[in-house]
């Protein structure tokens, strides 16, 4: 490739990532204006708006119920995931292949068919001869943590079999010939090798869980909601620039999110004296 060729493509990759990024930086922007709508540019310079997201009830009452099923959630999945990726990559189980593709099954499946689905059985219920699944769960905290399990299974789930499948078995073999059982020889050995795939699954399950507005929105009610629901529906009626404040706000918890993974999947330097 020639020098030109280079510079042309460097001066489109630069231009693509400006087009992709100029909407955060806007909406910060917006979000420190003294005026009484979004507008751009900025009115003047304030933190009102900031101040009024942690004073207002509406967005005190959805930050606590964003946080709770965001942590639950992401636990829960991590949890699922990780147990179900250690068992199919260490057993012989028959339609261990079927089992893989559905727990990756909500990557791929449209977000609305999924909350449509959810609607149904999280209302109504879903009835299999005497066993009863659901109903009356819209709107409550456990119909959105059970949903946020769901759609938050994939990534902690490939992470976690990704790291089973380089992992030496013969580490395992050895620790189980020195007489440690298999559980013990899980957290002694398997476990702290396979950590930091298991805690960039939690942080990706949790940025899934926090972000999740389609699912949400099919489950939530006038009572019990989420952040990014509140934010679509403010956005909606009126425009609030309290809206691009909390949006700030996420967007700041998402860069902590991705700094944390980052930390968590650096591996650390073995010098020549270790």
């Amino acid at each position: 490739m020639s020098k030109r060729a280079s510079w042309l493509l460097v001066a489109f990759s630069f231009l693509v990532i400006v087009v992709l990024i100029a909407p955060i930086f806007i909406s910060i922007a917006m979000s420190f204006t003294t005026s009484s709508t979004l507008m751009f540019p900025p009115v003047g310079f304030s933190l009102k708006w900031y101040q009024a997201v942690i004073q207002q009830p509406k967005w005190q009452d959805r930050l606590p119920v964003s946080l709770i099923v965001a942590l639950v959630s992401s636990i829960l999945a991590t949890t699922i995931s990780t147990t179900t990726a250690f068992a199919l990559a260490r057993s012989r189980v028959r339609g261990s292949g079927l089992i893989s593709t559905l727990f990756i099954a909500p990557m791929v499946v449209p977000a609305v068919v999924l909350a449509t689905g959810m609607y149904f059985v999280w209302a109504k219920g879903w009835t299999i001869g005497p066993l009863s699944f659901g109903g009356k769960l819209v709107g409550t905290i456990i119909g959105l943590i059970l949903a946020d399990i769901i759609i938050s299974l994939p990534l902690p789930f490939i992470l976690v079999r990704a790291s089973l499948g380089g992992l030496d078995k013969t580490l395992e073999m050895a620790a189980k010939n020195l007489g440690a059982s298999p559980l013990k020889a899980f957290f002694t050995i398997t476990l702290p090798l396979i950590l930091p795939s298991i805690l960039s699954g939690f942080l990706f399950a949790f940025e899934i869980s926090w972000d999740e507005v389609v699912v949400a929105s099919f489950l939530s009610s006038p009572r019990v909601s989420t952040v990014p629901v509140a934010i679509f529906q403010q956005l909606r009626e009126t425009l609030d620039p309290s809206a691009a404040a909390i949006s700030s706000m996420l967007l700041f918890a998402s860069v902590i999110l991705i700094v944390l993974m980052t930390l968590v999947r650096r591996k650390p330097k073995i010098t020549e004296e270790e």
